[in-house]
Parts: structure tokens; C-alpha cells; sequence
């Protein structure tokens, strides 16, 4: 069964070694896996290439749409099995666009790495089969809120945040763009009891500026309400670019 790559120059998947940026594993040396294709549509999305296609007149605040054919590849399983393991890291970060989505191959694919600990990062709206879970390390949750210009019908789903809410291996991180998007996640926070020390609460922004700017204010909402910050390190490092 194939997977749905992204890319990161074209033809050339976007597969590669860094250092997790975000949530609990910030600093960490990984291996990323980046899928394509997205359920949901946040006008902020930093990775459109992934799912604002042209055609798909779902907005996003660029304005800018992307050709399928030179930001999509497909390779078969074993292909990104080895090209994962050539890479040499013990980690394996999976994320996209809605890594999910393609719930089936994954499973195949984590069948060939055995030895990986792996994180998947999801948007919190679909579930991992069992054959899928049972090899999944941990989730870095991302629910959207209001802001993303998603439908909380959508993007909010009861069933699937109270499965993650009662998951060991959850983590939630919330992208925060005003103060008042924190009264947004309280309000979760309440309704689905999310455990001590499991959420954290990110900048949105694609640039070192933008980022310091807002945890300015963002660090002591995080003190007042218990919640940990989660800055994003790759930005700083390299930019807003792919394969970073």
C-alpha cells in the first residue's frame, strides 16, 4: 500500500533529520515523516503545500494554492521504510497535513520499524486504528480552534477528544494567535478534563519576531492557568521552510 508524501523541493519527499521544534519533545533529534492531504482547512496553516491544492477554494490567508503534481509524490511503503532508517535516528516524527488519514499504510509502515519510537501528530478529528496504535508512542494532539476558521463541527469532535483526553500517550497543543483564544481552550479544558501537564499552548506565527512578540503575553496567561508554552524551535533555527 502506497503513501501520500509531501515534498520538499519537487519529486523529492519530504523526509529528513532535525530536532523537534514543538510540545513535549522540543529539542529532541528525529526523524520526520511529513504526509500530504488535510481534512481541515486553517487559514494560518503553515504547511498549505500540503492541502490547498489548485481548485480547493477553501481559504487561507496567502491566497496561495499549489500544484498537486510537484508538491504530492507517492512511494510504496518499503521505499520510505528505508529511507527513514537511512537517516539513523531512533525517533520518528509523523506529521502533515492529517497524517491519519492514511491510517493503513502507516500501520504498514510501522510494522518495518520496530525499533522506532514514534510520535504522530494529529488535529484531534480522527481516531488510529488498532493495528496503527498499538505502535504509536505518542500523539501530539492539535485541536483547532475558532481562529483556524475551521467549524467546530469539524474540527471539535466530542468522540475523538474525549478518546485523546483519556489517552496516557496524548499530548494537546493549542495555537494561540490573541490572548482571548485562551478562553477557548479553558473552555475545553474544562469539558474534556485534559490531564495535568499535558497541554501546551504555542505561538501562531511563521517568524522569530512574530513568535517572541506573543510569548510576551502568552508566558503569563501559561502561569496564571497551569499550562505549559511551547515555543517553536525550528523557526528560529531555520525559518519557515520545508524539510526543517
Amino acid at each position: 500500500m502506497p503513501l501520500v508524501l509531501a515534498t520538499q523541493s519537487p519529486g523529492e519527499p519530504e523526509i529528513f533529520a532535525s530536532l523537534q521544534g514543538e510540545g513535549p519533545s522540543a529539542g529532541m533529534p528525529v526523524a520526520f515523516l511529513r504526509l500530504s492531504r488535510c481534512n481541515l482547512a486553517c487559514t494560518w496553516c503553515d504547511t498549505a503545500y500540503t492541502w490547498h491544492f489548485e481548485g480547493d477554494n477553501r481559504p487561507h490567508r496567502s491566497g496561495e494554492t499549489f500544484e498537486r503534481k510537484v508538491n504530492q509524490v507517492t512511494l510504496e511503503v518499503a521505499e520510505v521504510a528505508g529511507r527513514i532508517l537511512a537517516l539513523g535516528q531512533k525517533r520518528l516524527v509523523i506529521t502533515g497535513g492529517e497524517p491519519l488519514l492514511q491510517a493503513g499504510a502507516l500501520a504498514e509502515l510501522l510494522e518495518l520499524l520496530p525499533d522506532h519510537e514514534v510520535e504522530i501528530e494529529t488535529n484531534g478529528t480522527v481516531a488510529a486504528p488498532v493495528r496503527l496504535d498499538i505502535r504509536v508512542d505518542q500523539y501530539n494532539v492539535s485541536p483547532k480552534l475558532a481562529h483556524s476558521g475551521n467549524e467546530a463541527e469539524l474540527a471539535l469532535i466530542p468522540e475523538r477528544l474525549d478518546g485523546y483526553a483519556t489517552d496516557p500517550r496524548a499530548f494537546f497543543k493549542f495555537v494561540i494567535a490573541e490572548p482571548s483564544d485562551v478562553e477557548e481552550v479553558l473552555a475545553l479544558h474544562r469539558r474534556y478534563r485534559f490531564r495535568p501537564g499535558h497541554v501546551y499552548l504555542m505561538p501562531e506565527g511563521t517568524d522569530s519576531a512574530t513568535l517572541r512578540e506573543r510569548e510576551e503575553w502568552l508566558a503569563p496567561l501559561c502561569l496564571e492557568h497551569g499550562f505549559r508554552m511551547s515555543d517553536r524551535l525550528h523557526i528560529h533555527l531555520y525559518g519557515d521552510t520545508r524539510g526543517t
